[in-house]
């Protein structure tokens, strides 16, 4: 084994056990605090795949923004007593079954990606630059879409807080 499928296997490992933090965790804002971190797994993964661009958008949009987000929504619905915002997790027989759901899955994934046959894609040259390319894309051609999604958010994250604070009384 190289250095770096030891590198990958260590990332993944701490991605997945964020992740099984995230389900299994009681307290909503732990679960919320641990998918940060597998966010962060996550850039890792790309970084060490060489997708530099993916990674820092990753860390910038999932582990900052969507994080934040979530936090932030989490503590405008939640209730001084935390019992009643976050009420307990279902039976080991629901976690049971979920689980062999999720490994079920897993193995038929795994099993038709490696019955797949996978075509080689040409090398790119050495001095190609992706992220010049997709930001040609996104601010020139696609500007409008990219506006649009931006707008959109905007008015999503406006329309949650309305909702968790609800209607004032005249």
């Amino acid at each position: 084994m190289n250095m770096n499928a030891l590198v990958f296997l260590i990332i993944s490992a701490f991605t997945v056990a964020s992740a099984l933090v995230v389900v299994l965790s009681r307290n909503i804002i732990h679960s919320a605090l641990a998918l940060i971190l597998t966010f962060l797994g996550v850039a890792m993964v790309f970084f060490d795949l060489d997708a530099g661009f993916l990674g820092l958008v990753q860390i910038l949009v999932y582990a900052g923004a969507v994080s934040v987000l979530v936090i932030f929504a989490i503590m405008l619905v939640m209730k001084p007593d935390a019992n009643s915002t976050n009420p307990p997790t279902p039976s080991r027989d629901t976690h049971f079954v979920g689980g062999l759901l999720a490994w079920l899955v897993v193995i038929g994934l795994g099993v038709s990606i490696g019955l797949s046959r996978w075509p080689s894609l040409p090398d790119a040259p050495e001095d190609y630059d992706a992220v010049a390319d997709l930001a040609t894309l996104l601010l020139g051609n696609y500007v409008v879409a990219f506006e649009a999604a931006a707008i959109l958010l905007l008015l999503a994250v406006v329309g949650a807080i309305i909702l968790a604070r609800g209607a004032e009384k005249s």
